[in-house]
Protein backbone atom coordinates (compact mmCIF):
# COMPACT_ATOMS: atom_id res chain seq x y z
CA UNK A 1 0.00 0.00 0.00
CA UNK A 2 1.30 3.44 -0.92
CA UNK A 3 1.49 6.02 1.86
CA UNK A 4 1.35 9.79 1.49
CA UNK A 5 4.19 11.55 3.32
CA UNK A 6 4.69 15.29 2.96
CA UNK A 7 4.78 15.92 -0.80
CA UNK A 8 5.44 12.36 -1.95
CA UNK A 9 3.55 9.10 -2.26
CA UNK A 10 5.14 5.69 -1.76
CA UNK A 11 6.97 3.70 0.84
CA UNK A 12 10.58 3.03 1.62
CA UNK A 13 10.87 -0.16 3.65
CA UNK A 14 14.33 -0.95 5.00
CA UNK A 15 15.88 -3.86 6.85
CA UNK A 16 17.59 -2.36 9.91
CA UNK A 17 20.21 -4.21 11.95
CA UNK A 18 22.00 -2.67 14.94
CA UNK A 19 24.78 -4.52 16.73
CA UNK A 20 25.79 -4.03 20.36
CA UNK A 21 29.23 -2.54 20.99
CA UNK A 22 31.97 -5.10 21.80
CA UNK A 23 29.52 -7.91 20.79
CA UNK A 24 28.25 -8.27 24.37
CA UNK A 25 25.37 -10.76 24.55
CA UNK A 26 23.01 -8.22 26.19
CA UNK A 27 19.87 -9.45 24.42
CA UNK A 28 20.10 -12.81 26.16
CA UNK A 29 18.74 -10.80 29.11
CA UNK A 30 14.95 -10.73 28.69
CA UNK A 31 14.53 -7.43 30.56
CA UNK A 32 16.98 -5.61 28.27
CA UNK A 33 15.50 -7.25 25.16
CA UNK A 34 11.97 -6.27 26.18
CA UNK A 35 13.06 -2.70 26.93
CA UNK A 36 14.64 -2.32 23.47
CA UNK A 37 11.58 -3.95 21.83
CA UNK A 38 9.30 -1.46 23.60
CA UNK A 39 11.56 1.48 22.67
CA UNK A 40 11.56 0.49 18.99
CA UNK A 41 7.76 0.47 19.02
CA UNK A 42 7.55 3.76 20.94
CA UNK A 43 9.96 5.49 18.55
CA UNK A 44 8.01 4.06 15.64
CA UNK A 45 4.80 5.64 16.92
CA UNK A 46 6.34 8.97 17.95
CA UNK A 47 8.33 9.55 14.75
CA UNK A 48 5.84 8.07 12.24
CA UNK A 49 8.31 5.35 11.22
CA UNK A 50 6.19 2.17 10.90
CA UNK A 51 7.99 -0.95 12.15
CA UNK A 52 7.23 -4.59 11.44
CA UNK A 53 8.83 -7.87 12.40
CA UNK A 54 11.34 -7.25 15.21
CA UNK A 55 13.81 -10.05 15.97
CA UNK A 56 16.80 -10.32 18.30
CA UNK A 57 19.94 -12.41 18.38
CA UNK A 58 22.20 -12.36 21.42
CA UNK A 59 24.13 -9.26 20.33
CA UNK A 60 22.04 -7.53 17.66
CA UNK A 61 18.50 -6.57 16.67
CA UNK A 62 16.79 -6.73 13.27
CA UNK A 63 13.58 -5.03 12.20
CA UNK A 64 11.74 -3.72 9.16
CA UNK A 65 11.05 0.01 9.10
CA UNK A 66 9.38 2.31 6.59
CA UNK A 67 11.65 5.38 6.72
CA UNK A 68 9.25 7.35 4.49
CA UNK A 69 10.85 10.71 3.63
CA UNK A 70 13.81 10.36 6.00
CA UNK A 71 17.27 9.30 4.93
CA UNK A 72 18.62 5.94 6.10
CA UNK A 73 21.22 7.61 8.29
CA UNK A 74 18.62 9.93 9.85
CA UNK A 75 16.32 7.01 10.69
CA UNK A 76 19.22 5.01 12.14
CA UNK A 77 20.31 8.01 14.22
CA UNK A 78 16.80 8.38 15.66
CA UNK A 79 16.51 4.73 16.75
CA UNK A 80 20.11 4.26 17.88
CA UNK A 81 20.38 7.62 19.66
CA UNK A 82 17.20 7.37 21.68
CA UNK A 83 17.64 3.71 22.62
CA UNK A 84 21.35 4.17 23.41
CA UNK A 85 20.65 7.08 25.75
CA UNK A 86 17.61 5.57 27.49
CA UNK A 87 19.08 2.11 28.02
CA UNK A 88 21.88 3.54 30.17
CA UNK A 89 19.33 5.53 32.18
CA UNK A 90 17.26 2.37 32.75
CA UNK A 91 20.31 0.12 33.38
CA UNK A 92 23.09 2.45 34.66
CA UNK A 93 25.27 -0.36 36.02
CA UNK A 94 25.59 -1.81 32.52
CA UNK A 95 27.54 1.19 31.14
CA UNK A 96 30.42 0.90 33.62
CA UNK A 97 30.51 -2.89 33.70
CA UNK A 98 30.33 -3.65 29.97
CA UNK A 99 30.88 -0.49 27.95
CA UNK A 100 33.63 1.34 29.87
CA UNK A 101 32.16 4.75 29.18
CA UNK A 102 31.46 4.14 25.47
CA UNK A 103 28.11 3.85 23.67
CA UNK A 104 25.67 0.93 23.61
CA UNK A 105 25.71 0.41 19.83
CA UNK A 106 28.56 -0.58 17.56
CA UNK A 107 29.25 2.29 15.12
CA UNK A 108 28.50 0.03 12.13
CA UNK A 109 24.89 -0.76 11.23
CA UNK A 110 22.75 -2.04 8.34
CA UNK A 111 19.93 -0.06 6.71
CA UNK A 112 19.16 -1.78 3.44
CA UNK A 113 16.25 -1.28 1.04
CA UNK A 114 13.90 -4.25 1.03
CA UNK A 115 12.07 -3.78 -2.26
CA UNK A 116 10.07 -6.81 -3.37
CA UNK A 117 11.81 -9.13 -0.84
CA UNK A 118 9.74 -7.86 2.13
CA UNK A 119 8.25 -11.26 2.97
CA UNK A 120 11.62 -13.03 2.70
CA UNK A 121 13.33 -10.45 4.94
CA UNK A 122 10.39 -10.65 7.36
CA UNK A 123 10.80 -14.42 7.62
CA UNK A 124 14.56 -14.04 8.18
CA UNK A 125 13.91 -11.59 11.03
CA UNK A 126 11.22 -13.80 12.57
CA UNK A 127 13.70 -16.71 12.61
CA UNK A 128 16.22 -14.89 14.81
CA UNK A 129 17.07 -16.43 18.19
CA UNK A 130 14.41 -14.26 19.86
CA UNK A 131 11.91 -13.60 17.06
CA UNK A 132 9.18 -11.16 18.03
CA UNK A 133 10.99 -10.46 21.30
Amino acid sequence: MLIRASSCVGNSWCHAMFKINYCHKMFDNREIRTFVFDMINLISANYNLPVQEIGFDSDHVHFQVDIRIRSKSEAAKIFRGIIGRLIFIKFPEMKKQYFWGSGFWNPAYLMDNIGSDKAIIGQYIANQKYGGC
